[in-house]
């Protein structure tokens, strides 16, 4: 039963640190998108 535990605690690790990767990918993203760069991506604005 400790494997399951360990192995649990592993996909937590896993889970938590997958969703703070696409989490800070998604912030870059949207401040990309504010850059001068790109007049497309901010077309909105205007």
């Amino acid at each position: 039963m400790a494997f399951f535990t360990q192995a649990v605690d592993v996909l937590k690790i896993l889970v938590t640190a997958i969703g703070a990767g696409l989490g800070a990918w998604g912030v870059i993203n949207l401040l990309e998108g504010y850059g001068n760069d790109n007049p497309g991506a901010n077309a909105h604005v205007r």
